[in-house]
Parts: structure tokens; sequence; C-alpha cells
């Protein structure tokens, strides 16, 4: 069987030779670590961007594909998004910055994680119709169609995964907001909410819709969120059943019309309360369950949900810092969930700087040899 193959066998509860060894990509400081180290060189790092590693890199790691990783994608955002611009430069070297979300944040210096949010260009109608109502228009710009015609070309020969990135009906519109600006907003102006909302969507379904009708194959599609944290949502959940329900069923629709039968969502976080409006609305894979301080597993799901929650992820990436005997412990808690079906273990987020090459090398093995 090819991973294609093994994929979709077990994401449909039927036989497979072996469990896929799948990762979700790396931070590129993980990168430039494992480069100082001598494990790979500057030039079989070429080509690492947004998460997405070097394919090499991951098969020299023993990795099978990645989930979200490459694929293929269309321009759901703000087009023209807006130009960077440093604002203000600080005396400790920070600054200030526009970003192409409209968003000021505050870039410190060597910083890896996500910067601060100072303030946000979109707060009202007026802004709303002034600079971001008319980025969202559809045209078939957004659409590379020499692409297309070029993954055409190829797909009787892929042996891996080739996903459809789905885009967002929340998440990119908390990113231009902030999160205190998104829920201020629902109270404060739910028409122009709802039409942010609509808009966005409607944006969406066009993209897709035109990608699809390339022809091109793909073996699944996958929403991107990040509307969750530790806690729980970053909306409230009624709201959001209401809001995005509708438009996930119009595009879920889409898919299963053109035999997309595996549509996961990427959302981190605890995302339980928000299970039940993706489940309702033809979302079937949760991605990437990430354990982190809450213990985030597909079992009490597939108990509450049956058979038609699926999940990818779920595996405690923070294993990769320690030893081999913590992977194994980790392994061997993923067992029981392998066993339940429709589910593939992949690291809960990109793999940090902290992990060793050594330890990942290891979890691919003893995964291959295990399952």
């Amino acid at each position: 069987m090819n991973n294609r193959e093994r994929l979709h066998a077990i994401m449909n509860y039927e036989n497979y030779d072996r469990l896929p060894v799948v990762h979700f990509g790396l931070w590129d400081e993980t990168l430039e670590k494992w480069i100082q180290e001598g494990h790979i060189s500057t030039e079989e790092a070429e080509g690492h961007s947004g998460g997405n590693p070097p394919l090499a890199v991951m098969k020299r790691l023993g990795f099978d594909f990645g989930w979200c990783c490459g694929g293929l994608g269309c321009n759901t955002g703000l087009n023209p998004a807006f130009e960077r611009k440093v604002m203000e430069e600080l005396p400790d070297g920070s600054k200030k910055v526009r970003n192409r979300d409209g968003v000021i944040v505050l870039e410190a210096p060597e910083a890896g994680s996500i910067p601060a949010e100072i303030d946000h260009l979109l707060k009202d109608r007026v802004s709303w119709e002034e600079h971001f109502l008319p980025r969202l228009q559809f045209s078939e710009d957004r659409i590379d169609f020499e692409r297309l015609d070029e993954l055409k070309s190829e797909q009787n020969d892929r042996q891996d995964p080739f996903g459809l990135h789905a885009g967002s009906l929340l998440g990119v519109i908390r990113n231009w907001l902030g999160v205190t600006g998104v829920s201020y907003l629902w109270a404060d102006d739910p028409e122009l909410y709802d039409e942010i909302i609509n808009t966005s969507a409607e944006l969406t379904y066009k993209c897709l819709e035109t990608v699809l009708q390339s022809g091109i194959k793909f073996d699944y599609a996958n929403f991107w969120e990040d509307i969750c944290f530790k806690n729980g949502p970053l909306v409230i959940p009624s709201v959001f059943d209401e809001k995005c329900g509708p438009h996930y069923e119009r595009i879920t629709n889409l898919f299963k019309k053109h035999d997309i039968n595996i549509i996961s969502l990427d959302c981190d976080g605890m995302i339980d309360s928000l299970i039940p409006t993706w489940i309702k609305n033809g979302v079937n894979t949760m991605f990437p369950i990430e354990v982190g301080t809450w213990d985030a597993n597909i079992a009490p799901w597939r108990e509450q949900y049956g058979k038609e929650l699926k999940g990818i992820g779920g595996m405690n990436k923070n294993v990769f810092a320690k030893d081999f005997t913590a992977v194994d412990v980790e392994i061997e808690r993923l067992k029981p969930m392998i066993e339940l079906g429709g589910f593939i273990p992949c690291p809960d987020h990109r793999i940090p700087p902290d992990a060793k090459w050594d330890n990942v090398r290891y979890y691919c093995d003893q995964m291959r040899k295990t399952f």
C-alpha cells in the first residue's frame, strides 16, 4: 500500500498494512538548531516556510508525510494584503509594525513567539467598508491556474496524501479584529458581525469551488480556525453554531460533491464545546488534538460521537525534549487510541526547538516497528 491508500483505509475503518508516521512540521528555530548540531546541512534545510519543512529532512527522520504541510491553497484572505510597515522603533530594539492583516504588533528582537497585538485597523463599519470589504471580493487572480494544471497532470503518480486548504470561517476574522475586538463587535454591532462572517465565507466558497472545478482529486480538505485556548473557546459556542454552522455545511457539501470525505479542522486548545457544530455540519476529523494541560484525547469524543468522529494528532510532542523512555511511554499511551480506528497519531503541533534529533528519529522508528 502507498500512503494515500493507508490514509483512506484507516479513516474508513478498513484493513491496512501499517500505520503511517505523520508530522505537523517544525519551528524555524528547530531546523536552525539541528543545522548547528550537524544533523542536517544548510542546503537540506532550504525551502522551509511557515512550518512546512523540506520533505527530505522529514524522510530522514522517518516520517511518511505531513498533515496540512504542503497541499494546495487559494487566496481566501485579504487581496491585496496590507503592506508590512514599521510604525515605530523603540529603544530596546523592538518595533511596532503594521502586519499584513492590518494589525499593529510589537516585534521583539529575536523573538520566536507570536508578537503582542497593540492595535487593529478593523474596528467598525467605516474601517470595514474602506479597508477590508474591497479586499475580500472574488477574482480569478486568487487562483493559480498554472499550478492547478501541473497538479492535475501529476495526480495519478502521487503516493502521499494531498490536501486542500479550506480556509477559515472565524479564526481569520479573529486575526483582523483581535479577541477583544471580535467579542465586542458581536455585542455592539451584530449586523456588521454577520456581514464580516458572511462576506469571508462567501469568498472562501467561491475560491474552493473554482479549485475543485479543475478536476484535481484531493485526499482530504482541512479548515484552520485556532479559536480556542487551554480552558475552552474564544467564542460563545451557540453564537459560533448559529453564525458559522451553515457556512461549514455548505462548504463540506461542496467537498462531498467532489468525493472529499476526510474533512479535518485545525484548532488548537480545548475544542470540546465546538465539536458539536463541526460534526453536525460535515467536519469529521479533529486536528491536532493538543494534549496540553487538559489531556485532550480522541477516546472520550469517540464515546460521545461514535465512529463519525475521527482524528489526526494527539501525540505529546513534549516528549521529544526528554529521552527514549519518555518516547516509549508516550507510544504506549497512544495504543488504545489507535485501536479505536479512524485515528492517526501526529505530534500535537510543530516540533519545537527543545526537541532532540535522536528522540524524534527514535519515535519514528518505534512507531513503524510497533504499528
